[in-house]
């Protein structure tokens, strides 16, 4: 069974997590992907290794692995104008450039669109930025947890009761690695397209746009409907019927009822409170949402009187809509987690199996997935200057002036 992009070259000219988790999609997706590195390698791969040392003493770097599995390395200078050269000539025959340095830097090296798009009219440039690519700040330095602090995820995770507590930490890269999917889209969008036209064409994502998009509905209440947007807690919920709950055990779980009137009656007789059905506050979405503490101090009182076990079994045989509060451990522990097919073996090259985590989308007419381990530093730099035409002499002769190590 082929693969959904097999034939299609993609050059990875990128660093961290937004723009090798594109190309990595995209290699999951049956794309051959050239990944230059510069002479130190990219950041990701050693720059967190000692915060998270394995159990068994040793340094692995599944990160890394993660957005970089399946890919061929290159290593070069392509600040250099002998490494720029071969960079061109990746370019000549690829379908796609991702790109994730900062405008500053492509412009230094002179490799912007406007410098590459005459070599090959049907390049899909994709360039990742933090604030976009085309304005006064779009040099403006930016990581994932930027976009937290700055879109207004922080504001609404720190507690309501403690305004002037300190936001808690975020959960790491989200934004970058719903941006880089988010790029992957694209650049299959900009394919598409260019069947159609036989023109590549540039795009443009960025962390921010991503971040905004994430955040819509808060965002919405604020520029559409002028409301002070503020975090809730769980006593002030406007649906308690989607609310977090805690089990006889300390464990907590949420109920997942987004149109709680039919769902009602059902909460209250699997609680034992067929009692609550005739109290007025709670008849219907607004009375409940009016007298949310009340009603979630009754229910709290309810829940507390078996365990998320006992729980589950009953939610599960009354269809009732919920989810446990796991941990990452427990989520990496959790069957249904697993039958999602979250998780993927990949093949470490030695003769064993990285787990790592799967792509989002399955197609049931094409192949997909992780085609190998990543690559090391610089694994096929010879190989595909091969490729290129370069002969050996003329390798040897980049090792010596530093443009490839």
């Amino acid at each position: 069974m082929a693969g959904l992009l097999d034939g299609t070259r993609v050059v990875e000219l990128a660093h961290w997590i937004a723009g090798p988790t594109a190309a990595a999609v995209l290699a999951d997706w049956g794309a051959e992907v050239i990944k230059i590195e510069p002479p130190a390698g990219d950041g990701l791969r050693g720059a967190l290794v000692s915060a998270f040392p394995t159990k068994r003493g040793e340094s692995e770097n599944p990160f890394f692995e993660h957005v970089n599995r399946g890919k061929r390395s290159v290593c070069l200078d392509f600040h250099t104008e002998e490494g720029r050269e071969i960079v061109l000539a990746l370019l000549r025959e690829a379908d796609v450039l991702i790109t994730n340095f900062r405008p500053r830097v492509l412009r230094r090296a002179r490799l912007t669109y406007d410098d590459v798009a005459a070599l090959n009219p049907r390049l899909v440039y994709c360039q990742i930025t933090g604030y976009g690519p085309d304005h006064e700040e779009s040099d403006r330095a930016l990581v994932d947890v930027g976009v937290y602090a700055r879109i207004g995820t922080a504001a609404m995770v720190t507690p309501p009761d403690s305004p002037d507590a300190p936001p808690p930490q975020e959960p790491n890269m989200m934004f970058d690695h719903t941006t880089g999917v988010a790029a992957a889209g694209a650049i299959v969008a900009a394919l598409y397209a260019r069947q159609r036209t036989g023109q590549g064409q540039r795009l443009a994502v960025s962390l921010v746009r991503m971040g905004a998009f994430m955040m819509s509905w808060d965002l919405l209440r604020a520029a559409r409907l002028g409301s002070r947007v503020r975090p809730v807690d769980r006593e002030h919920v406007r649906n308690p019927l989607i609310n977090c709950y805690r089990a006889k055990d300390g464990r907590w779980f949420w109920l997942l009822f987004a149109q709680p009137d039919p769902y009602w009656p059902l909460v209250c007789r699997i609680t034992g409170r067929q009692d609550l059905l005739e109290d007025s506050r709670f008849a219907d979405i607004y009375g409940r949402s009016q007298h949310a503490p009340e009603l979630v101090r009754e229910l709290d009182k309810a829940f507390a009187q078996k365990t998320l076990a006992e729980w589950a079994a009953i939610f599960d045989a009354e269809g009732v809509w919920w989810a446990p509060v796991n941990s990452p451990n427990e989520a990496v522990a959790d069957p249904l987690v697993h039958k999602t097919g979250a998780f993927v073996d990949v093949p470490s090259g030695n003769g064993g199996a990285l787990r790592l985590l799967a792509t989002p989308a399955d197609f049931y007419g094409a192949e997909h997935g992780p085609k190998g381990p990543p690559p090391e530093l610089g694994q096929h730099t010879e190989e595909v200057l091969l490729s290129l035409g370069y002969d050996w002499p003329q390798i040897v002769g980049l090792k010596e002036r530093g443009v490839i190590p």
